[in-house]
């Protein structure tokens, strides 16, 4: 892992075409501006993970699982039905 020390409106590039400056700091927070090819993807890692995560879950329910649970569903709806 590389670490830096930048300040404010300073810039890290990485290759040739992605460039991130440091925005803002304030407090316990930086604000990153990030300049980069559109075809780039550029997502926070918080969500990455959240993505993986739910890939991989959704990966172990099995059709049985599924199909019981609209067995359930539907027995519901049909007893709210007469209320």
């Amino acid at each position: 892992m590389l670490v830096i020390k930048r300040k404010e409106s300073e810039s890290i590039m990485i290759g040739d075409d992605i460039e991130i400056i440091i925005s803002e700091i304030s407090q316990d927070k930086v604000k990153l501006a990030i300049n980069a090819p559109k075809e780039v993807k550029i997502i926070r890692k918080e969500l990455a993970d959240t993505c993986e995560f739910n890939i991989t879950a959704s990966e172990k329910i099995d059709k049985n699982s599924i199909n019981n649970i609209k067995y359930r569903l539907k027995g519901k709806e049909k007893k709210g039905k007469g209320l």
